[in-house]
């Protein structure tokens, strides 16, 4: 009996130390409460950061949370608030709004981050917690969208997947929010790894107005790939597309290799080059032309327009002088005409005394070249020979005997007036050229029956073992001629007659037989 009332006493001290602990507790919540939150800092078992707060301050965190501010701190309210306000404008300035409430929520400034923060008040306890919006229900094709929407859906999506442009889109924050599988197959062409949000393959700050030129370095080649990026706003975010120009770049490259090399080639010409585009500006000159023309290096340099050209070169007096002032604008227009054509060639006679063979030429894509040549010293040498020429000419027609040439062919090239008059021919005035044979008939009908002439048509033609020798022919007016051949150079010969002195020294008869060529 005595041991049962001992045990009752023992489960009666038991029962008061248990309702004093509870009383003790209840009158200091605040040490009880990171006990009694435990199971608010994993909500539904998930994984998503939490944090607790109470009147007095902070109160815990679950290891999700402690990994997103790992470097942080101070953990109070204030410090949590200055982290996440960037991304969620709404976050609660204090516990005391949350309590108020009961319940507030802050999505993402970005609308395609899916990100929220939902604040909570549980028995005096601010719980924070960072968590994805939930997905919305799908919406059946015949219900919402409609079969037909959904196959769109799908269409835009295998487009956009498989376009082989590259296309991404940046948050407003700058951080790569979506691209498609061309963005990705170049970020790993590029970098060797998978697309990063924070670091995007492209500036972000590109003009949305117009296409921008951008090139991104290939890792460990030294090689560059260059891209026209375009840029479209949509909501918060910026939607960009890359188009592919290596081709276009490697051609500009070449067609400007290929100008130097033709610039480098055309500086050592002594021919004054001038090419203007489809638009008649001038596009290339070399420094022949600034020498030929006088024209100011920086003149040619700020690409004038044909007509300025033109025009400048008349006031610096390096073209002909036009004769009416008003028509140079027409003149000008058939110029362009005629060298669009390749017909244009002229030769210019400048005032200074200089001679200028001036041509036209059209070129691929509308282009029109213009050659200028400086040929004064072959206009001058041109025109001493031809005045060298009629002086000879002169002398001849001065001279009392009959004289003509017969060139290496057989052909008459030279006679003089007395030859013209003993013969009663001129065979300059003939279409056609006239040969040793046309000659010797004519001379054959003059003269009486002497074979000398097929022995001068032999001469004429041979080209060995030539020697001077003369004959006597007699004219059928009764009247004798000394005949005279000589071997001139090339292969030309020279014939002269004259008449024959009267006398008993001058043989009746020609001396062919004695000193003809066998």
């Amino acid at each position: 009996m005595q041991e049962l009332m001992i045990l009752d006493w023992a489960i009666l001290g038991a029962i008061c130390v248990i309702a004093a602990t509870a009383t003790m507790m209840w009158l200091t919540p605040g040490r009880a409460a990171p006990a009694a939150a435990s199971g608010l800092l994993a909500p539904d078992g998930g994984q998503d950061p939490v944090w607790l707060y109470d009147e007095a301050g902070f109160l815990g965190a679950n290891a999700s949370a402690d990994r997103l501010m790992q470097g942080e701190a101070e953990r109070d309210w204030q410090s949590l608030h200055d982290a996440l306000a960037s991304r969620f404008p709404g976050f609660p300035d204090s516990p005391d709004k949350v309590r108020a409430d009961g319940l507030v929520t802050a999505p993402a400034a970005d609308s395609a981050d899916r990100g929220e923060i939902l604040c909570e008040w549980l028995d005096g306890i601010a719980r924070v917690r960072l968590r994805n919006r939930p997905d919305p229900a799908p919406a059946r094709p015949d219900s919402t969208l409609g079969a037909e929407s959904a196959r769109e859906l799908e269409t835009l999506r295998a487009a956009m997947n498989q376009t082989p442009y590259p296309v991404w889109r940046l948050g407003a924050d700058r951080r790569m929010t979506w691209h498609n599988a061309a963005y990705g197959a170049l970020c790993r062409k590029v970098t060797g790894q998978a697309p990063d949000a924070e670091t995007p393959l492209f500036p972000a700050d590109l003009d949305p107005v117009k296409k921008t030129r951008q090139s991104i370095a290939v890792a460990g080649t030294g090689q560059r790939l260059w891209f026209d990026v375009s840029a479209v706003r949509q909501g918060s975010g910026t939607l960009f597309y890359a188009a592919d120009i290596n081709a276009v770049v490697d051609a500009e490259i070449a067609q400007r290799n290929f100008v130097q090399t033709l610039a480098k080639t055309f500086a050592q010409l002594s021919i004054g080059l001038a090419i203007f585009d489809r638009n008649r500006q001038l596009a290339l000159f070399n420094p022949a032309l600034i020498d030929l023309t006088a024209l100011p290096a920086d003149f040619l340099s700020a690409r004038p327009n044909l007509l300025s050209f033109f025009d400048r070169l008349r006031d610096q007096r390096m073209m002909p002088e036009p004769k009416n002032y008003g028509s140079w604008r027409h003149q000008m227009a058939d110029l362009v005409e005629a060298a669009s054509d390749g017909r244009y060639q002229e030769t210019w006679s400048l005032p200074s005394g200089s001679v200028y063979s001036v041509s036209g030429r059209p070129h691929p894509d509308g282009a029109i070249a213009f050659l200028f040549e400086d040929i004064t010293a072959e206009i001058t040498l041109t025109r001493r020979f031809r005045s060298d020429l009629e002086l000879g000419l002169s002398i001849l027609d001065q001279l009392d005997e009959a004289i003509v040439v017969f060139a290496a062919d057989g052909t008459l090239t030279t006679s003089n007036a007395p030859y013209r008059a003993l013969w009663g021919v001129d065979p300059d005035m003939s279409f056609a050229q006239v040969s040793v044979v046309d000659a010797t008939r004519v001379w054959q009908e003059l003269c009486l029956a002497t074979p000398i002439w097929g022995d001068l048509r032999e001469f004429v033609e041979t080209r060995e073992n030539r020697a001077e020798w003369w004959a006597q022919v007699e004219l059928k007016s009764g009247a004798m001629l000394i005949c005279s051949i000589h071997p001139l150079p090339n292969g030309a010969t020279l014939v002269c007659f004259r008449p024959a002195p009267a006398g008993p020294g001058v043989p009746a008869l020609s001396k062919t037989e004695e000193t003809a060529p066998a």
